[in-house]
């Protein structure tokens, strides 16, 4: 499950070539093969940009022209090997890139100055919280217009165009703005590299009148890039592994846990060998759901506090050693800071450095080398998982409905379970969703997504349209709840547009739930759409989209059967309407934490 960024693999220093190319390229550029010379004409800004694009494994990108970045447009449209994916907004182009790059190691998206940069900003924050390379390019002011005392549209109406730039700065890694061709080459490529090594997202901006300007920087094609690779310090690696070995051996019923920053450190399949020899019970914390094999005979499920799934709190809980990898603690994933993990029985490894219970701290020592060294030190120990064999109880089927009685959640999620396959990916919307898709228990290849640090609502429209670009070979089922919905639906139209045969799931219980769940009041009621009539409208007979409601158990067998049968090729959009309080036990109990963490009352000064 290693994953890698874009089309690229570190290499190891001996390697000459580029690392993996995107799927469908032929072979490796090696470092001995001569640079192709470029037609004079094509020797652009933009051009270079959409090649290196290309390079890295990003063949769709997500746009909204204006008038700053259109002639940028023009030329990244003629590469090849690039596909415009035109959206109805900034934000969603940000989230499509973010759902694409979970899938393919790396996205893009372009849009105009300031206007649409600063609409872009929210997604962009989230892909940062979430360690997401992401190249988000700006068509910006005209080259002539720098240090003028000249006002531009599309501006705050200051003649300082630093405001875009400035906030950027705390969301993204590297800032990049290219308003000369003499160092151009050198900005852009810096920019891309520095997202691939920080799996973080970066800021271009592109002048307006530069893109299409032939320049000799430009001559030859881009010799792709060949990251130096991030290595261990030798020492700190063995002193690491001897300590944790020390430590974990001399306890009676060790557990591992997964956190989601194993994405970050490329080290899901080094996680997997330490699991493989360690006999270990092996969990992961919510936001690392799809990130470790589900199938495997250790795998005891998601240890969310109170929350977790059945049987599984009880387990990590109780252990007295447990390894988390790649770990982020914050108030959501601790359930309002009320885990119960004690620091003197942890080993937290982070992507670099590796912190034993109270004890010592290594620093520069990869998360992938830690794993796969400590696998080789450690003494099989299963007793945790045997434990929880003996106190395990098979999940229990909802109770059957009534003919036609109200359709519930559980009873939907149990139908959900059946859809799933290596075919398939989910994606979970902020709410009750979250909780729900956490119980599905994902087949081996399944892909899963969900956004939980920066938990931004509507997220998952345009990331569901991103990742679904990303994998066509996969049918991605997405949840959606209907305020959710609200923020972000006009991007369905994309989804249409360009082919996609994504199922989504409308939930329509009438406002936003999880808020209720944490503290209700009369904003968290929204007004009801007719969502299939509006999906109806969007369509409006072009491209292949099929709605339905349901509102009974006897419909949701009917509406998927027709979704998975005849219209398997059409984008579907299920509506599901259930009452208004039908929610997960889960969200209940997380809410009221959650809850008692946000109205703590001031500490005494």
């Amino acid at each position: 499950m290693d994953t890698k960024i874009g089309s690229l693999d570190f290499c190891k220093p001996a390697c000459t070539d580029v690392g993996s190319l995107p799927i469908g390229a032929t072979s490796a550029i090696q470092s001995s093969a001569p640079s192709t010379v470029i037609n004079s004409c094509d020797a652009t800004l933009g051009r270079h940009l959409a090649r290196r694009l290309v390079q890295i494994g990003v063949t769709d990108v997500f746009t909204v022209p204006g008038d700053f970045n259109l002639t940028l447009l023009d030329h990244l449209i003629a590469e090849p090997g690039l596909t415009n994916i035109g959206c109805c907004n900034e934000l969603n182009a940000g989230y499509a890139a973010d759902g694409y790059a979970r899938s393919r190691g790396v996205g893009a998206c372009v849009v105009t100055f300031t206007v649409g940069g600063l609409s872009v900003l929210n997604a962009i924050a989230g892909a940062y919280s979430e360690n997401l390379p992401l190249i988000c390019i700006v068509g910006g002011p005209n080259s002539n217009d720098y240090g003028t005392n000249r006002i531009l549209h599309h501006t705050i109406g200051l003649p300082d165009f630093s405001q875009e730039l400035r906030c950027f700065q705390t969301v993204t890694c590297y800032q990049a703005v290219v308003n000369n061709l003499e160092d151009a080459h050198e900005m852009i490529d810096t920019a891309i590299s520095t997202a691939l090594k920080e799996s973080k997202p970066v800021y271009i901006s592109i002048s307006c009148n530069l893109a299409g300007v032939p320049h000799p920087t430009f001559s030859r094609e881009p010799v792709p890039f060949s990251l130096s690779p991030k290595l261990s310090n030798h020492l700190g690696l063995e002193a690491a592994v001897e300590a944790a070995a020390e430590f974990l051996n001399k306890a009676v019923k060790p557990v591992m846990v997964g956190g989601p920053k194993l994405r970050v450190a490329h080290a899901g399949d080094a996680f997997v060998e330490l699991a493989d020899a360690s006999g270990y019970a092996l969990a992961v914390m919510p936001s690392a759901k799809g990130l470790v094999p589900e199938h495997h005979p250790h795998f005891i499920g998601t240890y969310w506090g109170a929350v977790s799934t059945a049987f599984c709190a009880e387990i990590v809980e109780s252990a007295d050693a447990y390894l988390f990898a790649g770990p982020i603690f914050n108030d959501y994933s601790s359930v309002g800071y009320s885990l119960l993990i004690k620091k003197e029985k942890a080993i937290m490894v982070q992507p670099d450095r590796v912190t034993i219970a109270n004890g010592p701290s290594f620093g520069c020592v990869l998360m992938k080398d830690f794993l796969r060294a400590l696998a080789k030190k450690l003494r099989h120990n299963n007793t945790a998982h045997e434990n929880y064999r003996r106190i395990f109880v098979p999940d229990g089927h909802p109770l059957k409905s009534a003919p036609k009685e109200p359709l519930r959640v559980n009873v939907l999620f149990h139908h959900i379970q059946n859809m799933l396959s290596s075919e398939t990916a989910v994606i979970a919307e902020t709410g009750d969703s979250w909780f729900n898709c956490q119980k599905l228990k994902l087949p081996a290849g399944c892909g899963y997504e969900f956004q939980m640090q920066y938990g931004s609502i509507g997220w998952s429209v345009g990331a569901t349209l991103g990742y679904a670009q990303a994998v066509p070979e996969k049918r991605v089922i997405a949840f959606i709840g209907d305020g959710s919905f609200q923020v972000t639906a006009q991007d369905v139209s994309t989804m249409i547009r360009n082919g996609q045969k994504t199922i989504i799931f409308l939930i329509n219980n009438g406002g936003y739930t999880i808020e209720v769940e944490i503290h209700d009041g009369p904003y968290n009621v929204i007004k009801n759409w007719n969502y299939t009539g509006l999906i109806d409208a969007i369509h409006n007979g072009e491209g292949k989209c099929w709605t339905t409601k349901v509102r009974c158990e006897e419909e949701l067998i009917e509406a998927i059967e027709t979704a998975t049968g005849a219209k398997k090729d059409s984008l579907c959009f299920i509506e599901v309407i259930v009452h208004k309080d039908d929610t997960s036990k889960e969200l209940l109990e997380w809410g009221s934490r959650v809850s008692a963490a946000n109205s703590r009352p001031p500490n005494p000064q």
